[in-house]
């Protein structure tokens, strides 16, 4: 239970809070279907083509409408309903999984339509990822923020956990099955959205304008904790995404089949839970820069470890302290873009942050999958690792102000 000063407001604790409850809900349901759908179209694309290089397309495939739409998202986040744009893009995704079903029970879904499709699905999630984002701050009280942050990255990465697990046991049945679940799910989180009602604070409409428009860019780069935090996670996970590959190392290093696929990928999920639960009941307070700094150096070391290791279990527990590494970075930079951004600029701000964090997974899948074709499978997770932790050094000297933060001010 949230304590409160004597004589202040009462606020309502995160656990009576149906709207946040609702939200929660949401983003778990959705979180699992795109998992279930990630396992399924990794494994389906790479047992058509057998090549690692359609892994980096489909990360491509993901990355690019967010890339184009970046602005627009932004702009629509704060000036509509956040709601109905949502609800919209979640109905759209479970329209693309009906699609990837119906196609794959049929026969006739190629890897070209399966690109494609990765690429609706990316556009509908360029739309909601920034607008969740942006409405959250409405449904709690500022100085809960920070906990509902961790519960939110605590509830992504149990879908984590789940989806990719349920995604890759299903798939012994057929991809048609994983896309038919992962659509129900996606229509649940829709539900959930819809159902929501008590959203503290409404986006003001802006008139239409190039400034309004760049708006998001311009105050992210005069606030030199938020772009250090943002780009940091950007080069980092650009370098070191070693889960664009797992399809690969499971079936030509580690010797597995999609149900040990399915646990590599719910492995860094799983320390992620762990320690996003943690913070939510422990919210972190004092010397947050070099918190993250520390975070990432980590997740560039077990990187490495990941590269190098031919045992199944010792994969499983780089890849878990991986996750947990990552969340502790997710949370700090969550909590410095939303609490140091306007409510009426959430929507633009949300927005390149997502951008950056698209960049940093899905062009970072990309950036691997050439990598692997390239220089080879080992040598491409090395680099990588070798690569965060060069990040993390500079990033240092680049950005004091975010090294020496001392706490997520409210």
């Amino acid at each position: 239970m949230d304590e409160q000063p004597r004589g202040a407001p009462s606020v309502q604790p995160l656990g009576k809070n149906i709207s946040f409850k609702l939200f929660w809900l949401s983003r778990t349901f959705s979180g699992i279907a795109y998992q279930m759908n990630s396992v399924a179209v990794g494994w389906q694309i790479y047992t058509i083509t057998g090549k690692v290089f359609y892994l980096g397309l489909v990360g491509l495939a993901q990355f690019m409408p967010m890339f184009l739409l970046t602005l627009a998202v932004g702009h629509a986040a704060d000036r509509y309903n956040r709601r109905a744009i949502i609800v919209f893009c979640q109905l759209a995704q479970a329209a693309c999984s009906a699609f990837l079903a119906l196609g794959s029970i049929s026969g006739w879904l190629t890897k070209e339509s399966i690109l494609l499709t990765v690429t609706a699905l990316g556009a509908a999630r360029a739309f909601e990822g920034p607008t969740a984002s942006a409405l959250m701050p409405g449904l709690v009280p500022e100085e809960q923020f920070p906990r509902a942050a961790a519960l939110t990255a605590s509830s992504m990465q149990t879908s984590f956990i789940i989806g990719p697990a349920l995604g890759g046991l299903l798939y012994a049945a057929g991809p048609g099955l994983v896309y038919s679940i992962s659509g129900g799910l996606i229509l649940a989180a829709a539900l959930s959205i819809f159902l929501l009602r008590d959203v503290h604070r409404s986006p003001k409409r802006e008139p239409a304008t190039l400034n309004s428009v760049f708006a998001g860019i311009s105050f992210i780069r005069h606030k030199p904790e938020v772009l250090g935090a943002i780009s940091l996670d950007l080069f980092a996970v650009l370098l070191g995404g070693a889960t664009a590959l797992l399809p690969a190392y499971a079936k030509d290093i580690l010797r597995t089949g999609p149900w040990g696929l399915g646990l590599l990928r719910s492995s860094p999920a799983a320390g992620a839970l762990l320690i996003s639960l943690f913070l939510s009941a422990r919210p972190l307070r004092r010397k947050v820069g070099r918190v993250m700094f520390s975070a990432v150096g980590i997740f560039g070391l077990v990187t490495i470890l990941f590269a190098v290791s031919r045992a199944l279990w010792l994969s499983l527990a780089a890849l878990i302290i991986l996750g947990a590494a990552d969340v502790i970075s997710v949370v700090i930079r969550a909590s410095l873009v939303q609490l140091k951004t306007p409510d009426n600029m959430r929507g633009r701000v949300s927005a390149v942050n997502s951008l950056f964090i698209g960049t940093s997974n899905q062009l970072g899948e990309f950036e691997s999958g050439v990598t692997a074709a390239w220089f080879g499978l080992v040598p491409a997770v090395l680099i990588g690792g070798v690569g965060t932790i060069a990040v993390v050094l500079i990033w240092m000297r680049l950005f004091p102000a975010l090294l020496n933060a001392d706490k997520i001010e409210i």
